[in-house]
């Protein structure tokens, strides 16, 4: 085992070539930067691919898991018609849809589809509306709502219904997601959505799921806790050690790229067997009843829609449809330039974003359909594996998609997920979910931070959108207009963390005055590249203009594309021009152009 071993297998983040390379090891440097990792010269194998598919499925089944069972809890026994695994099973083959649609055509970055919290909100809004509530006020505590017992409650065949309603609120985000994909929605929002801007909503994103990670953990703060200490140290101690990937051949058979940074590219599969491995010699078997429901799960079965009866479409459901749409749109937005960020790459294009929140609707409709409660969305602990990990290769996003749908046709397999102590579950979300927060903060250094006026924007962002959803959460009678579809709709948006920080930054940062080299706009490098890497950029753009590229089987059919939907294809003056409007550096806030004079005029800053 070595550590310095120059010769190591690079993954590459969304291409497609064919072969593999070693990675020159810098002449005086002892230890890369961590962002060397990520310099991608060709596919992994086939095995290792599986094995980081693996990972990612992993990840995805602690959000599968979670939102399913925080959204299945507080049902009474029996209150479902058809079994859990079921339902898992037609948001596991959702998932594997559109997240083969996503590589393919879609933003082209290798992003996971997954049911997204982003969901769970509004339909727990939507659910407990619903159901017959009983207000209790125990001690000097908040108010807190149970579900209603007594004997003028209805019977349990109202959950059913709740959850067609849900469904249906699914199945409107989703075209509501896809009419703003296809008529360019990013394209317009982009170009005012600056650092600050994503940011404060990454960082919101990373500290919003502490209470669903601390719940899970919470059932066994032991194997919680070895399993972070585990994920730590393979994926940042154990990081730079290199592991031949066939032991058992001779040392002179090996090639000059014959070792793997096993740790870090097994940073979560390594860790989550031997938890898993330790749960059952110690007896310890942490599962969720509400997933693991005594019925059986048939092997074999083909998920359509109106399996259980068609999504129930109500103006309530109309409601919690618009809250999802807008807070799962504003979260794929900001995972899409999340991810590029850590594969190094300029910021994805209106173009690509566009089409990715297409399909990403496309998902939820089909997600909708199928009965499933929950849709699909870019998943943030996904992304943040890829940045554990160090890399994201397009061929283990296709791979990822096609085992979810493998999973979505056998409930029985789909099933298995639920074996996976709820420990574990958390301890995976909270190392993935840290990742993002800590991008969040670095992506702070592209601003002038030393800024009164960017220090105002961050922290009041930040703030204001995670005390929002607390104090509604806790007094939840405070919103009552009298009009049940309305109060879905202002509680759904008024307790989405990721939506207020995202909404607040915008308005802030596009009404407060400032100059483009204050608000980190203009620059025109990804944030990785440093003065002497001065070569890089534009190997790096041209590089991301093929990545984010149609495939060219599909790029034929650009010219017959309506001209309204036109903004779905790359245009060739979109090439290496991510940065939209004028490039002065005086320029204001976009909204209140009237404060320019207000503004010193800085000197231009020389480009990297």
């Amino acid at each position: 085992m070595s550590q310095s071993a120059p010769n190591a297998i690079q993954l590459q983040s969304a291409g497609s070539q064919s072969t593999l390379a070693p990675l020159p090891r810098p002449p005086d440097v002892q230890n890369p930067p961590s962002h060397s990792w990520a310099s991608l010269c060709g596919p992994p194998p086939w095995g290792l691919s599986c094995l980081l598919a693996l990972q990612h499925i992993l990840v995805l089944a602690s959000l599968l898991c979670t939102s399913h069972l925080l959204l299945l809890q507080s049902l009474p026994a029996g209150g479902l018609s058809f079994s859990p695994a079921q339902l898992l099973a037609s948001s596991l083959f959702a998932c594997g849809v559109s997240t083969s649609l996503q590589t393919w055509m879609g933003s082209r970055l290798p992003l996971v589809q997954a049911p997204s919290l982003q969901f769970l909100i509004p339909a727990l809004v939507l659910t407990s509306q619903k159901l017959p509530l009983a207000l209790q006020t125990p001690g000097n505590s908040s108010l807190v709502m149970r579900l209603c017992g007594g004997p003028g409650c209805h019977g349990l065949e109202l959950w059913n219904t709740s959850i067609r309603e849900v469904s249906g609120a699914v199945v409107i985000s989703g075209l509501l997601q896809a009419t703003l994909g296809l008529l360019g929605g990013p394209g317009h929002l982009l170009p005012r959505c600056g650092p600050l801007v994503l940011a404060p909503s990454l960082v919101v994103a990373g500290l919003s799921v502490y209470r669903e990670v601390a719940l899970l953990c919470f059932t066994h703060w032991g194997l919680a806790s070895l399993l972070i200490v585990l994920m730590v140290v393979c994926s940042q101690h154990l990081g730079s050690c290199l592991l031949p990937p066939r032991p058992w051949r001779p040392a002179s058979t090996s090639s000059t790229h014959t070792h793997i940074l096993a740790f870090r590219f097994l940073s979560v599969l390594i860790p989550v067997a031997c938890v898993w491995i330790v749960s059952a010699l110690l007896g310890l078997s942490i599962i969720p009843g509400e997933l693991s429901a005594p019925t059986k799960a048939p092997w074999f079965w083909l998920p359509h829609p109106a399996e259980w009866d068609w999504p129930l479409l109500t103006p309530r459901a109309l409601a919690a449809g618009i809250s999802m749409a807008l807070a799962a749109s504003t979260s794929s937005l900001g995972c899409y330039a999340l991810c590029g960020q850590l594969l190094h790459l300029p910021s994805p294009p209106p173009h690509a974003c566009s089409r990715g929140l297409s399909l990403e609707g496309l998902g939820s409709v089909l997600a909708g359909l199928l009965g499933s409660p929950m849709g699909t969305a870019s998943s943030f602990p996904n992304v943040g594996t890829v940045g554990l990990l160090q890399a994201g290769p397009r061929r283990v996003a296709h791979l990822v998609g096609l085992f979810c749908v493998a999973l979505g046709l056998s409930p029985r397999l789909a099933q298995l997920l639920t074996t996976i102590p709820l420990p574990v579950l958390g301890g995976v979300l909270g190392v993935t979910q840290a990742v993002v927060l800590s991008t969040g903060f670095s992506s702070f250094h592209l601003a002038d931070i030393d800024s009164g006026r960017n220090v105002f924007i961050v922290g009041f962002s930040i703030f204001t959108a995670l005390l929002l959803p607390r104090w509604f959460r806790e007094a939840p009678v405070l919103l009552s207009t009298g009009w049940s579809p309305l109060d879905v709709l202002l509680r759904s948006l008024l307790t989405e963390p990721i939506f207020l920080a995202g909404l607040l930054g915008f308005l802030l940062e596009n009404t407060i005055p400032g100059t483009r080299l204050e608000r980190g706009l203009g620059q025109g490098l990804p944030p990785p590249f440093t003065a002497r890497e001065a070569p890089m950029p534009q190997k790096s753009k041209e590089r991301a203009d093929q990545e984010y590229e149609l495939p060219f089987s599909i790029q034929n059919l650009c010219p017959c594309i309506p001209q309204p939907l036109r903004c779905l294809c790359p245009l060739p003056q979109d090439s290496g021009n991510e940065e939209r409007g004028p490039s002065e550096p005086g320029e204001t806030a976009d909204l209140l152009p009237d404060f320019g004079d207000q503004c010193p005029q800085p000197s231009r800053r020389e480009s990297q």
